[in-house]
C-alpha cells in the first residue's frame, strides 16, 4: 500500500501541473477564469484517472461505471476538503493557506482509500493481479 500511496501522491502532483497549465493557457487565450478553471480541473481529472488506473493501482476497469465512481470520489474529496477549510478558517480561525494545508491530508487519504477500494478495486488487494482480458 505504501508504494500505491506514493504513486497516488505523484499522480496528484501531475494532476495539479496539468490543471494549472491548462488554466494558464486558457486564460491567456481569453477564456473567462471560471470556465478555464472548470476545463483545467477536467484535464487534471482525466490525467488522474488514466495514470491511477494504469500506474498507481494497475487495474483494467474502464468505461462509464469506473469513470462515474472516479468522479464521485473526486466530488467527495472536494466536499471533504471544502468542509475542512471552512472549519479550519471559520471555526479554528487559521489563516486561509494554513486552513487549506490542514484540510488536505484528510481529503487526500479519503480519496486514496476510496480509489483503492472502490474505483480501482481489482488492483487494491495485495497479491492479486488485475483481470486483463487476453486475446482469443
Amino acid at each position: 500500500m505504501t508504494g500505491q500511496l506514493v504513486r497516488y501522491l505523484a499522480v496528484g502532483a501531475s494532476n495539479t501541473a496539468v490543471t494549472l497549465a491548462a488554466y494558464a493557457l486558457l486564460v491567456r487565450a481569453g477564456v473567462p477564469a471560471v470556465a478555464a478553471s472548470v476545463v483545467g480541473f477536467g484535464a487534471g481529472a482525466v490525467n488522474g484517472y488514466r495514470l491511477n488506473r494504469a500506474w498507481t493501482f494497475r487495474t483494467a476497469p474502464r468505461g462509464p461505471r469506473a469513470g462515474a465512481r472516479y468522479v464521485a470520489v473526486l466530488v467527495a474529496g472536494l466536499a471533504i476538503n471544502a468542509l475542512g477549510v471552512a472549519i479550519a478558517v471559520d471555526v479554528a480561525e487559521l489563516p486561509r493557506l494554513a486552513g487549506e494545508i490542514a484540510a488536505l491530508p484528510l481529503a487526500t487519504a479519503t480519496t486514496f482509500l476510496l480509489a483503492r477500494s472502490w474505483v480501482f478495486e481489482a488492483g487494491g488487494r495485495p497479491g492479486r493481479r488485475a483481470a486483463v482480458p487476453r486475446p482469443r
